[in-house]
């Protein structure tokens, strides 16, 4: 049986790039302007970037070592709002907020709030802070979760000490912040819940402080729920 044969279409190249050179030789001024616009863009966003932000990134070190200091020593109001001289966290963000440090000193005006008891001030700032980091970022979401609790809002709390645990899975702050989780949903008599909750750090982070320690929060919790 015979095959039919298929005329497939034959591309003129010579063709397509005749249009192709008449195209950008009718838009040329066009398409430079968009070339220069990238460029300008682009060499303006490193330029921003690593010039610019590096440089206030140094000040901004520099100025928030003595903030750093006052907050070590428990000086919460020199921490925050300066010394006269040195500059607090407040400043540093005012005046270096596009930087790291000033990133940072988001963090540490929550936490001042927060062991100031002005809780919904410190969950503004948490929430302003951007944490990557894998350590801080956790503390930073759980302290909010502190700050939820300390204001009676306790569903709150719990849904921050899970999002916290769950930030960065490590035996340093995963395993505070279930049983932080756990004892929330106790005071909410969720005691099934919280069972779970402290069944997965003896599990899961036997090594740990809060590993060796659960046995007798699982019994209190089943005994309250009677589980």
């Amino acid at each position: 049986m015979a095959q039919e044969t298929v005329d497939e279409p034959i591309v003129d190249v010579e063709q397509a790039l005749t249009k192709t050179e008449l195209y950008i030789e009718q838009n040329k001024k066009n398409l430079m302007t968009v070339a220069a616009v990238i460029i300008a863009v682009v060499g303006g966003y490193f330029a921003y970037k690593y010039w610019y932000v590096a440089g206030e990134e140094t000040k901004a070190r520099a100025e928030m070592f003595k903030a750093e200091d006052y907050f070590g020593q428990d000086s919460l109001d020199k921490a925050m709002n300066g010394d006269g001289v040195a500059l607090g966290f407040t400043q540093i963000i005012d005046e270096y907020g596009i930087t790291p440090s000033g990133n940072l000193a988001e963090y540490y005006l929550g936490i001042c709030y927060l062991k100031k008891g002005q809780f919904e001030e410190a969950i503004e700032h948490l929430n302003e802070f951007d944490g990557k980091d894998q350590i801080i970022g956790p503390q930073a979401t759980g302290a909010i979760g502190d700050a939820h609790m300390e204001l009676g809002q306790v569903e709150e709390a719990i849904t921050y000490y899970l999002k916290a645990a769950e930030q960065n899975v490590n035996d340093f702050t995963t395993p505070v912040f279930l049983k932080k989780a756990a004892m929330a949903n106790e005071d909410k008599g969720n005691y099934a819940d919280a069972v779970k909750l402290y069944e997965r750090i003896k599990n899961e982070f036997s090594e740990t402080s809060e590993g060796k320690d659960m046995e007798k929060y699982i019994s209190r919790a089943k005994t309250l729920g009677n589980i």
